[in-house]
């Protein structure tokens, strides 16, 4: 095969062009807009609640989501090492502090070292859970649901719960994933916590170039991220301003372009689906998702001994791979910053490697990659 295969890349063939032609004509480009409400309304319908506020990016909607549920300078936050930078860095924008913990087996948070670290690391009077080491406050947990798995809810909420600590869902890699058995049934990732997060980055399994949304069952919450994300304007009129604020609204351009994407997610996931078990019909050892959740299947991550060898052979070969992230705790501006009992993080840092999921990926294109990952274990 002589064309190159990337990792991920956007999927633009339903009516994408029509929308954004219409917004241009219009001239409604900037954050105001039809497309904008109309997206809102549909991403709120499709994951079960009521509102959705859209936003310039998932990094703006962490950072906006934190403000929701008032995390300061004073307060520390329990964050994984395993996920990508954008998830931790919304904490230190607020001048917070970072907990960095392990993950499970399937790529997110592990809630049993989560509740060991409560229970012999900190104290907890019924009302504040306070880290021992610092003396700080842990105010949050931000779970990550990685490459399109969920994170165990039901653990989670459970500790979160008993020690009075807010939710913020990085939903960022997961529209479309929910829970199809258990506690949650029928609950989509971002709408368990008390508030979640989207993106839609040119990679994601829907996009509009760059955005994000928040979702949340608590209006509150998104009252206050919105009012945050237009300048905390309190007067339009008279430019009355009662806090700073951010200018961190999706376009109604951006806006059309995920109204086309949106009605063509089922699609992409079952395309998605199909070749995630197409790669494994052909031996490709590639990690599962939890028994319990429809996966959105976004990223495939397959288990490997020789990592390096297998992304220099791929990309060799003109087909784009990559390895999991850095653990972000060994980064240079995290490294100072408590960690605790990260082992598993390491294991899967140094095994896995990511593969071509595009869900404009052909059946060709999957057995050609596949016979080419046989080649690499063979040599």
């Amino acid at each position: 095969m002589d064309r190159y295969i990337p990792l991920s890349v956007p999927n633009l063939k339903g009516n994408e062009l029509r929308y954004v032609t219409e917004a241009i004509e219009t001239e409604w480009v900037s954050s105001a807009g039809k497309f904008i409400i109309d997206f809102e309304k549909r991403i709120a319908e499709y994951v079960l609640c009521r509102e959705a506020v859209a936003c310039q990016s998932g990094t703006a909607g962490l950072h906006l989501a934190l403000m929701a549920c008032d995390i300061t300078s004073e307060h520390e936050v329990f964050v994984p090492s395993l996920t990508f930078i954008a998830s931790v860095n919304p904490v230190r924008y607020l001048g917070a502090t970072p907990i960095f913990m392990d993950c499970d087996e399937n790529l997110t948070l592990d809630p049993v070292k989560l509740a060991d670290f409560c229970k012999y690391e900190c104290i907890f009077d019924g009302r504040n859970l306070v880290n021992n080491k610092s003396g700080k406050k842990i105010k949050a947990i931000v779970v990550v649901h990685v490459f399109g798995n969920m994170a165990d809810m039901g653990s989670i909420t459970e500790i979160a719960n008993h020690y009075n600590l807010r939710i913020i869902e990085d939903a960022t890699e997961a529209l479309g994933t929910y829970y199809i058995s258990g506690k949650f049934t029928g609950c989509h990732a971002g709408t368990i916590g008390d508030i979640g997060v989207y993106s839609f980055n040119g990679n994601k399994i829907i996009t509009t170039g760059g955005g994000g949304m928040l979702v949340s069952k608590n209006q509150e919450l998104l009252k206050k991220a919105r009012y945050l994300s237009t300048q905390a304007k309190d007067d339009e009129l008279y430019f009355i301003h009662n806090e700073i604020g951010y200018n961190y609204r999706m376009t109604n351009i951006q806006a059309a372009l995920g109204l086309g994407q949106i009605e063509q997610l089922e699609r992409f996931i079952e395309t998605k689906k199909r070749n995630y078990l197409r790669y494994q019909e052909l031996g490709i050892n590639l990690l599962p998702f939890r028994e319990e959740i429809r996966p959105n299947y976004w990223f495939y991550s397959m288990l490997t001994n020789h990592r390096d060898k297998m992304i220099s052979y791929l990309n060799q070969s003109r087909i784009q791979a990559r390895p999991v992230w850095t653990l972000i705790h060994h980064l240079k501006p995290y490294k100072d910053y408590q960690s605790y009992k990260i082992e598993k993080a390491v294991y899967y840092q140094n095994c896995l490697v990511n593969i071509p999921c595009s869900s404009n990926l052909g059946t060709e294109e999957v057995d050609y990659i596949s016979n080419i990952i046989k080649k690499c274990d063979n040599t």
